[in-house]
């Protein structure tokens, strides 16, 4: 009874989570200054093109129904949900008429995700590693020089960084290109090869600034756990201190460490903003970008819901399995 309590309380607030999320992005935009339909028709009538009245207000309408604008806020948002949840549609995109924005989502997920799962992955690992023997070695010279370097990075800005980056390395020393662009075919070796090129600007933009965070909160918790009492009694029952920087002192820090790595894996839906922004990265990020410099409310609505729901998703996750991970936790 006291497993299916606690699945039914998680699985209500998943629910709750992702509805409460989705409304708030589904009113928001509504709220600013600026209506899709008038952009776009804007767009249509500064091409110098001469349109009948007529034709003009049929199109409007036309569209306005078409981008589910049609009605008061609670008639629009009650048309949503039933459409969302019934066929997950998000409808078609004022930003790229007409394609749908499910498809945009399809094609720009498999960039920020590979982007952003290796940059996580990346940092996490070597993060972890490095803090892990920074800690457990603090009072050496070389662990005191680790956490300076870390604390200098971690409080740069990834997008500060990533312009830094660019300036160097594309302008000054033109060793990568500026304009993320691959060639040859899908799949293909000269494809990944192009792919890995052009995405190491911006991977490891993203992995020294999170490096940082991941050595420092390591290096703390380590620190701490060394000095807890099954450790000093491991250690004068001559225990070796491999084993116990390994079996004892890292599998006890490690455990908020995977907490907020499945809370990252979540965010990593929602791409990174500035760094495609800078680089042409053809990812989710820059797909909100246009959204919003579009007033695009369905392209906003399906990027940003995919991102709470991704969210949710991994912290429901986390919760069933935090057990299995952490002996100490028990269903309650």
């Amino acid at each position: 009874m006291a497993v299916v309590r606690f699945l039914a309380v998680r699985l209500m607030v998943y629910v709750l989570v992702v509805w409460i999320g989705v409304t708030i992005i589904f009113f928001v935009p509504r709220f600013v200054p600026g209506n899709p339909v008038e952009v776009m028709m804007g767009k249509l009538l500064s091409q110098g093109t001469t349109m009948d009245p007529v034709l003009v207000e049929s199109m409007r309408k036309t569209l306005t129904e078409l981008f589910g604008l049609e009605g008061t806020l609670w008639e629009q948002y009650s048309s949503f949900l039933s459409r969302v949840i019934l066929t997950q549609d998000f409808g078609p995109s004022l930003s790229y008429y007409p394609t749908p924005v499910s498809m945009l989502v399809a094609r720009a997920l498999p960039w920020s995700l590979g982007l952003l799962l290796t940059a996580l992955l990346t940092s996490w690992l070597l993060g972890n590693l490095i803090g892990l023997l920074a800690g457990y070695y603090n009072k050496k010279n070389l662990s005191k020089l680790i956490e300076t370097g870390a604390m200098i990075v971690y409080p740069i800005p990834y997008y500060i960084l990533a312009l830094l980056l660019v300036i160097l390395f594309a302008y000054i020393w033109p060793i990568f290109p500026f304009v993320f662009q691959v060639s040859g075919t899908p799949g293909s070796w000269p494809w990944i090869q192009s792919v890995a090129y052009n995405s190491f600007l911006p991977l490891v933009s993203i992995v020294a600034v999170s490096l940082g965070w991941w050595i420092i909160s390591m290096k703390a918790m380590v620190i701490d756990t060394k000095e807890e009492d099954f450790v000093q009694y491991a250690r004068s029952r001559g225990v070796s201190d491999h084993k116990i920087m390994l079996g004892y002192v890292a599998r006890t820090a490690i455990l908020p460490q995977i907490t907020v790595l499945a809370l990252s894996i979540g965010g990593v839906f929602g791409g990174a903003l500035i760094t495609e922004i800078l680089f042409g990265y053809p990812g989710v990020g820059s797909l909100i970008y246009k959204a919003i410099l579009g007033s695009d409310y369905n392209l906003m609505l399906g990027t940003i819901s995919i991102s709470i729901v991704a969210v949710a998703t991994a912290t429901l996750v986390l919760d069933l399995i935090y057990p299995f991970i952490d002996p100490r936790i028990r269903y309650k």
